[in-house]
């Protein structure tokens, strides 16, 4: 790298890039980010493809995206706190392989027994991405971190939107199982790029794995801004988990009656909320924190008011699909922002602490979504998200008799 500062490993004198927002490698770990978290999310606009091709109800296809979340989750809680002990680039690029293998899997499936395993093991492996952010925390110049974050976190954003619209575009051409043979090949190829590109650094922990497990318990009793910052982020995500679950059903039907190609392309008017990760990053350096999180989670309870009033009006969900992405992405960003200025040596336990509570939001929130369309329609689905956006306006509200930020 050129224009580059040195910091050092944790354990050794091997010299580590210091990055600056512009840096090729933060573009490589926003580029792998993005990859590896898109596998998340190439499912969703296929749940109505996939339901007839398994022969299943719309509320057992939810579970799709149930299953890849509820793997994330334990991936978050038995992998990513491995970031504070192991070798990180051996440990990203392994898990990045295991993502291939389960990916290979999902595209082999015969039947929606085998094909949720595999979303199983996706969603576990995807967790890389949850190492490589902290590790470009670790790596970031002071006083330019959250900028760091941001772009980072911009090209993790771009591949949770752009994995709809690969997606929908590649099973609408080749069919759905050519959707996850694309997926497989790139991860294979992102593993090779990463074990080339990523300095060798090692965690600073010496603990045994279960007392490293245990140590999570213990930053949610000590860091009071870790537990409010994962309240904004839970509801945050359980919103936007219960919109994308749902939209798919709801444009599948009259008066849209959109093919897949179309409902993926929806996943490009997200792109608002990854462009507003680097800016939410920057009101975090000038120190505008709490007043972006209220304004942020204000513009998930009016996206669901404008979806749930105005449902057979396109203009009405693409104005909502907006301001829902921008609102849940940036409070997300201003929420690492935070919570990674809290104890420099347990990044990545304190990534487990957040994200695991994150995607069990998104889990409750995809889980539901699916009964709920079928019980009560989109009226019902914009209720349901809405009320997780007001709940964390509420919350965010009681700041202002505390000093936490």
């Amino acid at each position: 790298m050129t224009n580059q500062t040195s910091i050092h490993d944790e354990q050794s004198s091997t010299p580590l890039p210091s990055l600056k927002p512009n840096n090729l490698l933060v573009y490589v770990m926003a580029i792998a980010c993005g990859m590896a978290v898109a596998n998340l999310y190439y499912a969703q606009p296929l749940l109505h493809t996939l339901a007839e091709v398994f022969g299943t109800s719309i509320g057992t296809t939810g579970l799709i995206i149930t299953m890849t979340q509820l793997g994330y989750v334990l991936g978050l809680v038995l992998i990513v706190p491995l970031g504070d002990l192991l070798e990180r680039r051996r440990l990203i690029t392994i898990v990045t392989a295991g993502t291939a293998i389960g990916l290979a899997g999902a595209a082999m499936s015969t039947g929606i027994g085998i094909f949720l395993l595999s979303c199983l093991a996706i969603g576990l492996t995807a967790v890389a991405a949850q190492v490589l952010v902290p590790f470009a925390a670790v790596l970031a110049e002071e006083g330019q971190r959250g900028a760091v974050i941001g772009r980072v976190m911009s090209g993790l954003l771009l591949g949770i939107l752009l994995a709809r619209t690969v997606s929908g575009l590649i099973a609408d051409v080749y069919g759905w199982q050519a959707v996850f043979w694309f997926a497989t090949f790139s991860m294979l190829v992102q593993t090779v790029v990463l074990w080339k590109m990523l300095p060798v650094s090692r965690g600073q922990m010496r603990l045994s794995y279960p007392a490293l497990i245990g140590s999570i318990v213990h930053l949610l009793r000590d860091e009071p801004l870790l537990r409010r910052r994962i309240v904004y982020g839970t509801l945050g995500f359980a919103s936007f988990s219960v919109f994308w679950t749902s939209l798919a059903f709801l444009l599948a039907r009259p008066p849209y009656s959109y093919s897949d190609s179309l409902i993926g392309l929806f996943g490009l008017l997200g792109a608002a909320g990854a462009l507003s990760a680097s800016f939410a990053g920057k009101l975090h350096d000038k120190g505008h924190t709490r007043i972006g999180t209220g304004l942020l989670l204000s513009l998930i309870m009016i996206a669901f008011a404008i979806m749930g009033l105005f449902s057979t009006h396109l203009i009405a969900i693409l104005i909502g699909v907006v301001l829902l992405d921008v609102g849940q992405q940036g409070s997300h960003i201003l929420n690492q922002s935070v919570i990674y200025t809290l104890n420099p040596e347990a990044r990545s336990r304190i990534t487990t602490a957040y994200m695991t509570s994150f995607f069990f939001g998104g889990v409750v929130g995809s889980a539901s979504a699916g009964y709920v369309f079928e019980l009560a329609g989109w009226t019902g689905v914009s209720w349901l998200g809405g009320s997780f956006g007001i709940i964390a306006f509420l919350y965010w509200l009681t700041e202002f008799k505390t000093k936490q930020a």
